[in-house]
């Protein structure tokens, strides 16, 4: 699982390869934290938890040019995250 990035292979864990593929298949359609939990870590509607939120972090330092200004993985306050091609 591999990402390619400025024509360079940048490695990608079995989790952060399903949370990317799922954000690029439903791009452009806010997807709650709710929703990323149940799709992709199996977890129950009413777990808490910052899990999304680590991955997607770590998800971003490996994507985006400037991780802390996002362009294709948005955060969308209070609701969850976006993916913008």
């Amino acid at each position: 699982m591999v990402l390619v990035r400025n024509g360079g292979e940048v490695p990608l864990t079995a989790t952060e390869f399903r949370l990317l593929a799922f954000l690029l298949c439903n791009a452009e359609r806010i997807i709650s934290r709710r929703e990323l939990l149940r799709v992709i870590w199996g977890y129950r509607p009413d777990t808490a938890t910052r899990t999304v939120d680590i991955h997607v972090a770590k998800l971003r330092q490996k994507l985006e040019r400037d991780p802390a200004n996002p362009i294709h993985v948005r955060t969308v306050h209070c609701v969850g995250y976006q993916f913008v091609p």
